[in-house]
């Protein structure tokens, strides 16, 4: 049975092992501040041992039919709800994140998403074979790329662990993941259960900092690059995948947009977005961080908000933000707002051990303020008034990140007009949030490139070759 581990270890070739040097790192609860473990400080060593058993185990696993790694796809999703809760466990204590929440709505996605990978892995689509010049027929063959090196990020470490490796591995790659390094436990735990029913080598898990990553990306054996973080590593890492013409995969940060129209109902729009945008300490990069919101219920509104807000309770509706640092990128936002900026409620850390901060409303912005052109990534949400459509489309469009936006009206062409003209891999009308495991989840802009889930994931790690006979 597959224990949380008192230490955690890197998982290279179907064993446990320590970093080769000995070196570790502590792992901090976000919600005491108090050292709860340590995890192997991965290097060159550890590197070199993962892509080694990734690159010996591709050329027996990238030669598997389709039924037989969704059988194992499959066997790892009931593993995954066989051991709920030592990956709650292990989840909870690196993030701090409510228990009951993370078991009620992230469990089942990932699950899910092992088992959309698992069925799509035999549903490839591919071009018939036909004669395009006299005499010849050409087909397409899809292949697996190669040996994946996956990087994830801290706010969701199981699931976006489980969003990488699923189509990985359903497309016949082989992977090594370096997850976060505050939140690598579910995802070593995740690995050590998935061993039950791959090879050894096909999933390898490396612990470490930027520097084991970036030893990962310009490893000679790995040939597609798929990452989860920031704008600045999503760079970094394309600058040093191009040296290698490797395929880079990014999925970066967000500043997502909420067009608020002036025929909604005022109480359930608050209601709604309140609990979507506090969810997780708002650490999602598509939380609806920037509300416009139409004048002539501005007032209305923000008055509905934050009292939705108030509501909203830390460590009980939402856990901590993940570590000192991304609390204080929180708290110097809101400590540099502008004269003009007034905080409407919350604004300060909660009264109460480890990196907890108020759930919080900010009115009165501008465009050009930094708290509306950066990624906040915490809970606080901004509001500006907006006078008409084309106004509140060139405040919704007017910021480098183009991850996910959404509009609330009851107006349908209103709502298909700001589909069409929202520069965002993703609109949502109406609601906010929700993914499904059928549909992509990838950005524009400096929001990155490439999609995670559905085909369109599944197709970013195969490479297509032409046969002619």
């Amino acid at each position: 049975m597959a224990e949380t581990p008192a230490v955690v270890l890197n998982h290279i070739g179907g064993a446990d092992v320590p970093a080769a040097s000995g070196a570790t790192t502590e792992l901090l609860d976000p919600a005491t501040g108090g050292v709860h473990c340590s995890a192997p400080l991965s290097g060159r060593a550890d590197t070199d041992a993962a892509c080694a058993a990734a690159a010996a185990a591709y050329e027996s696993w990238s030669a598997t039919t389709p039924a037989e790694r969704q059988r194992a796809l499959l066997r790892i999703a009931d593993a995954v709800e066989a051991h709920a809760d030592e990956l709650l466990a292990a989840e909870a204590a690196d993030t701090g994140k409510p228990a009951e929440l993370f078991r009620r709505d992230e469990l089942p996605a990932i699950a899910d998403t092992l088992r959309y990978f698992a069925g799509a892995a035999r549903n490839l689509p591919g071009a018939a074979a036909g004669e395009y010049t006299e005499g010849r027929t050409s087909l397409l063959r899809r292949e697996p790329v190669g040996v994946c090196a996956q990087i994830t990020p801290w706010n969701y470490p199981l699931m976006m662990a489980a969003w990488k490796i699923a189509p990985a591995i359903a497309a016949g790659n082989t992977t090594v993941l370096k997850p976060a390094d505050t939140t690598p436990g579910s995802s070593v735990l995740l690995a050590r259960i998935a061993a039950e029913h791959l090879p050894d080598g096909v999933l390898n898990v490396v612990c470490g900092d930027r520097a084991t990553g970036q030893a990962l990306v310009t490893h000679p054996v790995t040939r597609l690059i798929a990452v989860t973080g920031s704008v600045r590593a999503g760079r970094e890492i394309a600058t040093a995948a191009a040296a290698d013409l490797k395929r880079v995969h990014l999925e970066l940060g967000g500043n997502a947009p909420v067009i608020v129209h002036d025929d909604v109902d005022i109480d359930s729009t608050a209601s709604a977005l309140a609990a979507v945008a506090y969810y997780n300490a708002g650490q999602d990069c598509t939380a609806p961080t920037r509300l416009l919101v139409h004048h002539r219920i501005h007032d209305a509104f923000v008055a509905a908000l934050a009292a939705h807000t108030e509501k909203q309770r830390p460590a009980a509706d939402f856990g901590p933000l993940n570590n000192a640092t991304q609390l204080a990128w929180v708290e110097g936002l809101l400590s540099r707002l502008p004269q003009h900026a007034e905080i409407v409620t919350g604004g300060t850390r909660a009264p109460r051990p480890g990196y907890f901060h108020e759930a919080t409303v900010v009115v009165g912005v501008r465009q050009d303020d930094e708290i509306v052109q950066e990624e906040i990534f915490g809970p606080v949400v901004t509001v500006q008034p907006f006078k008409d459509e084309s106004e509140a489309l060139r405040l919704a469009n007017g910021v480098r990140f183009g991850l996910a936006a959404g509009v609330w009206t009851t107006d349908h062409e209103r709502a298909m007009r700001a589909t069409r003209a929202l520069h965002t891999g993703i609109v949502w009308v109406n609601t906010h949030g929700t993914t499904v495991s059928e549909m992509p989840h990838g950005g524009v802009k400096h929001s990155g490139y490439g999609s995670d889930l559905s085909m369109a994931g599944l197709l970013d790690y195969t490479q297509v070759k032409h046969v002619m006979l």
